[in-house]
């Protein structure tokens, strides 16, 4: 005698079953490719493990509550073992490198300065500066320190240069946070920290104490990787090159974080044109001579900027002033990225702008590594992968070709 399961005792009962089982095959398809699709959608933004030490969504982190960091041995030199001997100069920039960073991001800046260390300053010995609003700790000052043969400086940022300014409307201000945190892929979209840190770096970085009495920065954030050997100086050659500002990455801003800041901006250089340079990239930052904009911005996680142009440059620092009493970068998201790249693409002399093609850059996901078959790659001894990086894999959100169309527009006689 034959047995039998329910399910195949008759033929309507099994093609429920069959009918069943496909719905639930579609739907664990659609599942998959929409975590597949967020996935990507991470990596576009520029979104990985940085956000749980970020300015915002860690608001418990602390060194109270985890594990001690030993301080001992931090960097061994055999990790960076360079293959041919390193170039030695006669002389040095008047630079330091800039960390703004919190004392429970430790982890993330020691992995940084290993990085900057081992692939160039170790020969070079340029200083660091790091910026808290906070004051840091024994352990961070301690542990820093062993990491480079550098002098190090630790500065608190003032409480007025941080905060929301308290003409801000809280009301308004809550209200577009909640309303931006409702917009799919859109970060630290409710967070005031992450504002405050955009609105610093946007007008109030250059103007810090320790910063005085440098020319250059170079900007570290924590949890970066540098896939090549830095074989030259980078601040040389901005001070023999009268390079004011350079970047690796350059990568479009999210619409839904700066509705106005294109407008806000024309406003003010609409009032004031005499600040706009004559030779200008004004063709990164708009393709119709200012009527859109392109979105486009430096991502500045990664610069590397002449100080003497942002505290001397009036049309810069009259632009800062325009956007915060426009208040946009608590009642939107705007950041220093895009203000950084309007006001550079039109306040400066493109000529003055240097994109660092050469530099092996990594952060958040996102990488610029150089073409394999260009001098940069075998010189600095590679270890990223081009197929990876924004030539390659994410050419369709990159912003080179704009900055490449921005430096071959003819140029005007000023003389």
């Amino acid at each position: 005698m034959a047995l039998y399961s329910p399910l195949s005792s008759a033929p309507a009962a099994r093609w429920k079953q069959f009918l069943l089982t496909k719905k639930s095959l579609i739907a664990s398809i659609i599942v998959i490719f929409s975590f597949l699709g967020l996935l990507e959608l991470l990596l576009e933004r520029g979104i990985s493990s940085r956000i749980l030490s970020s300015f915002s969504l860690t608001p418990n982190s602390s060194p109270s509550n985890q594990s001690p960091l030993s301080c001992s041995n931090l960097f061994e030199p055999s990790s960076f073992q360079h293959s041919t001997p390193r170039p030695t100069y006669s002389r040095k920039a008047n630079a330091t490198f800039l960390t703004l960073a919190r004392n429970s991001d430790l982890a993330g800046v020691i992995h940084s300065m290993k990085q900057v260390e081992g692939r160039f300053n170790r020969d070079r010995h340029y200083p660091w500066v790091f910026l808290n609003d906070e004051p840091f700790t024994e352990e961070f000052i301690r542990c820093t320190s062993a990491v480079t043969s550098a002098k190090t400086h630790y500065g608190q940022i003032p409480r007025d240069q941080w905060v929301q300014p308290d003409f801000i409307d809280e009301e308004r201000a809550t209200k577009a946070r909640k309303s931006l945190s409702k917009m799919r892929g859109v970060f630290y979209a409710d967070s005031v920290s992450y504002r405050n840190m955009c609105r610093f770096y946007s007008g109030f970085f250059y103007r810090q104490p320790l910063l005085q009495d440098f020319k250059y920065y170079w900007r570290v954030e924590p949890d970066i990787n540098y896939r090549c050997e830095i074989e030259y100086d980078p601040f040389l050659y901005m001070e023999d090159n009268n390079k004011a500002y350079g970047f690796t990455i350059s990568v479009p801003e999210q619409k839904e974080t700066t509705p106005t800041l294109w407008d806000t901006s024309m406003e003010f250089f609409n009032r004031n044109p005499q600040y706009l340079h004559p030779n200008n990239a004004m063709r990164f930052a708009s393709k119709d001579e200012g009527k859109t904009w392109t979105r486009c911005t430096y991502w500045t996680n990664f610069e590397i900027g002449d100080l003497d142009f942002f505290r001397g440059s009036e049309g810069y620092n009259k632009y800062f002033e325009h956007l915060e009493t426009a208040g946009g970068f608590y009642y939107e998201r705007w950041g220093d990225a895009p203000m950084h790249g309007i006001a550079i693409s039109l306040l400066l002399d493109r000529e003055r702008i240097h994109h660092f093609d050469d530099i092996a850059y990594e952060h958040t996901g996102w990488e610029q590594c150089p073409d394999p078959s260009t001098p940069a790659y075998e010189r600095g001894r590679c270890s990223c992968d081009y197929g990876n990086s924004m030539a390659v894999k994410w050419k369709r959100y990159s912003c080179q070709a704009d900055f490449d169309a921005a430096l071959a527009v003819p140029r005007i006689n000023t003389e």
